[in-house]
């Protein structure tokens, strides 16, 4: 018994939240890059980052391509819907300078354990 229950819930058909195919939702994914794209100038220019508009679409594109892999439609309908809500939290500048350089957080070296590591960075 409990192994059909487990089957009908597998093979379970699931509603799509917005795209119905995977060219549906590639299209969406897209729109978002876009509209990121063509906002990427007045990100520089209204919050004053030190971030030239080049170094803005390299994090834009590393974002996209971080998320590339992802084949669920329903996982990539999601991952826009939060791409809009983020796109609109900028362009109405209820997120601040802090907010858009979190984006970029500092890389942080690992400290040397070997002798010569550590004689050469200046740590005991």
């Amino acid at each position: 018994m409990a192994g059909r229950e487990t089957m009908k819930a597998a093979c379970k058909r699931v509603r799509p939240i917005m795209s119905t195919n995977f060219s549906d939702a590639r299209r969406r994914a897209l729109g978002l890059y876009r509209a990121f794209y063509r906002y990427i100038p007045y990100v520089v220019k209204y919050f004053d980052i030190p971030k030239s508009e080049n170094d803005c679409r390299r994090k834009l594109r590393e974002y996209f391509y971080k998320n590339a892999c992802i084949t669920d439609i329903r996982i990539i309908d999601v991952l826009v819907i939060k791409g809009y809500i983020e796109l609109k939290e900028i362009t109405h500048q209820w997120q601040q300078k802090g907010h858009i350089m979190a984006h970029w957080k500092p890389t942080y070296e690992r400290k040397p354990t070997d002798f010569v590591g550590k004689f050469l960075s200046g740590v005991d």
